[in-house]
């Protein structure tokens, strides 16, 4: 199976994204758009995400609310992704039912992944693989990382941190399931329609 796009938001946007997005996700293949709106208030995030999340699902894509499983569940949304600080795996579940997706990050440490994976959680995520300027970075993670778990378990993982279409291509080599970007696509030098369509041939080449 290939590597896919797992898009992620930038951490604010304007009333006009909802319109930049729906052009993108026309454009090219993406597995999931997470909403991960850092800068905006949750009363704020309570009234930009619903066009997010309609304008996803119009197109296939599962939409994952980061952190906030609560709201998640109030909105509609495909899933969460949680963060360590953000409760466990068996309230989300409880919460969001079984047939929504239930992320987790888990930094750099197999440990947590396992742990994750035990829990019951759809995906892993492991990060940051490169510096990124949309959240400060604690953990550092190698790409053995990455050949290590797709070679011992079959729950989904996820690379994330500083991914760019210059940097991708040992993630996908080494079998990531998808790779999250964010900055790498919202500020490529020739658009997110192009930073799509570059993702989406080096993950066939891959």
């Amino acid at each position: 199976m290939t590597t896919q796009l797992y898009l992620i938001t930038p951490p604010r946007i304007d009333a006009q994204f909802a319109e930049t997005l729906a052009g993108v996700l026309s454009s090219g293949d993406v597995a999931a758009l997470q909403i991960r709106l850092k800068d905006h208030s949750r009363a704020e995030i309570r009234q930009l995400a619903p066009p997010l999340i309609a304008i996803a699902q119009q197109h296939g894509v599962a939409a994952i609310l980061n952190d906030d499983v609560e709201l998640a569940a109030e909105l509609g949304c495909d899933g969460v992704h949680l963060g360590q600080g953000d409760g466990s795996v068996k309230a989300a579940r409880a919460a969001l039912g079984k047939e929504r997706t239930i992320g987790v990050t888990c930094h750099d440490s197999r440990h947590l992944a396992m742990l994750a994976g035990e829990a019951g959680a759809d995906y892993v995520a492991f990060g940051a693989f490169f510096p990124t300027t949309t959240k400060a970075v604690s953990h550092q993670a190698d790409i053995e990382l990455i050949k290590w778990w797709v070679e011992v378990f079959e729950l989904p993982c996820v690379a994330i941190g500083g991914i760019t279409v210059d940097n991708a291509g040992p993630l996908i080599a080494a079998r990531a399931d998808f790779i999250a970007v964010s900055a790498g696509v919202w500020q490529h030098p020739d658009g997110p329609v192009a930073a799509v369509a570059a993702f989406n041939a080096l993950c066939a080449a891959g």
